[in-house]
């Protein structure tokens, strides 16, 4: 969850395949110069490629983010695809024409009780009913009856939210970028979402629906009647108040810079636990009673020092529990931390069985370097750690399989819509991975064989923030750098960074985090206007010389029906304002105008 901005992109109009999907002939013709005769040879072939269905990894990006809820009021969604020529290789019309081709591929948007219902049926069934007006496909092989997903969208409906002729090349383009990261076809809509509901996104095919010269093929019937289309994919998000942006929430986080710990309490013995992120918590005893400790995970509010860094391995929890006179209260953090590496590693069959079985082994390489008086020719022993080992304690070094409540204990740790910075504290981080470790240890004698033989693992200096804010929920593709320095000229290396819970992220990187930035993937480049009232929007625009703080707008354009963008128009508008030829505005200089960067809101660790 971790990347580096693109340093420069470039946007592409179109990109023609190849071969374009059909059927195809080649005929190879063999002369020879001693035998007049002509040897030929005929060989057919068809390029299909995907037609009515689209495997999930073509899909690459989609924004705004599938499930997100925010204010893109303001934003045109758009969809990338990972193949650059895919919304180039069919064609809306039955015959190919000439200049610049046409996307078969287009975006619709449906706001609250517009949703149609998707319908998976096989491709005859579509086709051959009276319900919903879907002209056949051309060219489909004999016997092939393919599944299908389809929606039935009121005609009157369609008809404002369809591209015209003229839009269409305008709503796809090629997104190429600097250095390894791959091109991508970007489809984009023309609706703008409404505020207040959740709107679903639909990629349909036109392929075949538009005749020679003409826009979308609607069919008989009136306003009310059905057309079925075919959708390849879809997804949906939340408009909401513009309280709810990327922007907006993740700056909230910033009035939330407390450290990791509960308020004091009033009470002085108290409050210096408190102060040093401890929580109460219920004690069991051994011997059944019942009483209170204090109790702190792994993340600390500043660095950890240890209590007893020559202590060995540990033969129960009880060991590791220290008592404070004082309070007359013990505190169980290393002792629970060791009885939960214990447990994880229990429940880790696999794990608990080849470490057991490497002790054994380890055991019998440890008698053999007695000295004995007749030794025996017998093969050597492996006793090397097996990888699968150091793979799981690796991952435990990570905090991987973790209950949250020990990482956590008090929800008032973490409260909603907050950030808090931690130390790892690599002691309790020893003791968890010695109480995986401790397994077969049973008696002094194997207590001393783990300490003679320590793993092979190391315990650096690790920092690390948690979050927990409906921004980790809303954008999926979150991404977070951690610095070493306040400029950020120094990026860490990232330990983990995985959410924890649908709104809680874990960020941990090797290293003392001196800032933390939060930013969304590079792919939530979107397409953006600015609304204006009396349901009309503007637009900056990028490469003018004009220096007055409203130089770079067009003049207020009125959108069409039910809040879409008059794609052509706008293209116009720009191509005049910049003083470019209307003919050579095309989805390249237009997606570069639109274009708008995802925000990044940084974190200073005091």
């Amino acid at each position: 969850m971790s990347t580096t901005p693109l340093d420069r992109t470039l946007f592409v109009d179109y990109q023609v395949p190849s071969l374009a999907a059909g059927d195809y002939s080649i005929k190879v013709t063999q002369t020879i110069g001693v035998d007049p005769k002509a040897y030929t040879a005929t060989r057919t072939f068809s390029v299909a490629g995907e037609r009515f269905a689209l495997p999930p990894e073509l899909v690459g990006a989609v924004f705004p983010p599938d499930g997100s809820i925010g204010d893109h009021s303001h934003v045109l969604p758009h969809l990338v695809l990972s193949r650059s020529s895919l919304p180039w290789e069919r064609a809306p019309q039955a015959a190919r024409g000439q200049g610049a081709p046409l996307p078969w591929l287009a975006l619709l948007l449906f706001a609250g009780d517009e949703q149609p219902e998707p319908q998976v049926m096989p491709l005859s069934a579509a086709t051959g009913t009276a319900d919903a007006y879907f002209p056949a496909p051309a060219a489909l092989p004999a016997g092939d009856d393919p599944k299908v997903t389809v929606i039935d969208v009121p005609r009157a409906l369609l008809a404002d939210l369809l591209p015209t002729r003229a839009e269409l090349p305008l709503l796809a383009h090629i997104r190429r970028g600097d250095g390894d990261v791959p091109d991508g076809a970007v489809v984009v809509g023309k609706r703008l979402p409404p505020a207040g509901t959740s709107s679903t996104v639909h990629l349909v095919s036109l392929e075949g629906r538009f005749p020679a010269g003409g826009d979308f093929d609607l069919g008989p019937g009136g306003p009310d009647s059905l057309v079925r289309l075919v959708s390849l994919a879809d997804w949906r998000f939340a408009c909401l108040d513009e309280a709810e942006t990327f922007g907006r929430l993740v700056a909230g986080l910033t009035d939330s810079g407390s450290p990791l710990r509960l308020p004091d309490s009033g009470e002085q013995h108290a409050d210096t636990f408190l102060r040093q992120g401890y929580v109460p918590v219920r004690h069991r005893l051994r011997g059944g009673g019942r009483s209170v400790a204090w109790y702190r995970g792994p993340f600390a509010i500043g660095p950890a020092t240890s209590a007893d860094p020559d202590q060995g391995p540990a033969r129960a929890a009880d060991e590791l529990l220290r008592y404070h006179p004082g309070v007359g209260m013990f505190d169980v953090s290393h002792a629970a931390a060791w009885e939960a590496g214990r447990l994880l590693a229990l429940r880790s069959t696999g794990f608990a069985g080849a470490l057991y079985e490497w002790k054994r082994r380890r055991d019998q390489a440890e008698k053999r370097t007695v000295a004995a008086a007749h030794p025996l020719a017998v093969a050597q022993i492996d006793d090397a750690l097996p990888a699968g080992v150091t793979e799981w304690l690796t991952g435990l070094c990570r905090l991987d399989g973790v209950p949250f409540g020990y990482l956590v204990p008090d929800e008032r740790l973490l409260p909603v819509e907050t950030v808090r910075f931690f130390h790892l504290d690599q002691e309790w981080m020893r003791h968890l991975v010695d109480g995986a470790y401790s397994l077969g240890r049973v008696g002094t004698a194997d207590a001393e064989l783990d300490a003679a033989h320590p793993l092979p693992l190391d315990y650096p200096l690790v920092t690390g923030a948690l979050i927990r804010s409906d921004v980790v929920s809303g954008y999926p593709g979150l991404l977070v750098d951690g610095y070493a320095d306040p400029a950020g000229a120094r990026l860490l290396t990232p330990v983990r960074v995985e959410r924890l819970a649908p709104s809680v992220l874990l960020c941990l990187y090797r290293g003392d985090l001196g800032r933390l930035d939060i930013h969304q993937q590079p792919e939530s480049l979107h397409f953006g206007v600015e609304p204006q009232p009396g349901g009309s929007f503007t637009k900056r625009l990028r490469g003018l010389a004009d220096t007055a703080p409203d130089a770079g707008e067009l003049a207020p354009l009125p959108l069409g029906p039910r809040g879409t963008v008059p794609v052509r128009q706008l293209a116009d508008a720009m191509a005049a304002r910049l003083g470019a030829d209307p003919a050579a505005f095309t989805a390249g200089a237009l997606a570069r105008q639109m274009t708008e960067t995802g925000e990044r809101v940084t974190f200073l660790r005091g």
